[in-house]
């Protein structure tokens, strides 16, 4: 097990995934964003079924920069209720590992 974790967000729009995407690697909370989209969701709001096209974000960090982070989405995010959620990174090629930690502030 690593402390490199890969978080996930959605967000309305190109834009929007740009901006947020540069602002983390920027303040060196993120190694890498990757911006996957449009993607289709389906979910509840305020009592009515939605759909909507969102934009992906997989964001490559650490575990300790998991609060910045969740401070830096609500701080950027036009939603009311931001997805954020973080995954463990078990395994993975350790120079790309070592490179996540490089890139990040502790």
């Amino acid at each position: 097990m690593t402390d490199k974790r890969l978080m996930l967000t959605t967000v309305s729009s190109r834009d929007e995934a740009n901006s947020i995407a540069s602002e983390l690697v920027s303040r060196h909370l993120a190694a890498c964003v990757n911006i996957l989209g449009p993607v289709s969701s389906v979910y509840h709001w305020e009592g009515e079924v939605e759909n909507a096209e969102e934009f992906l974000l997989l964001i490559k960090s650490t575990e300790a920069l998991f609060i910045p982070i969740q401070e830096a989405i609500r701080e950027l995010h036009s939603y009311q209720v931001p997805e954020l959620i973080s995954f463990s990174i078990e395994s993975g090629l350790d120079s790309y590992l070592d490179w996540i930690a490089a890139s990040v502030r502790k």
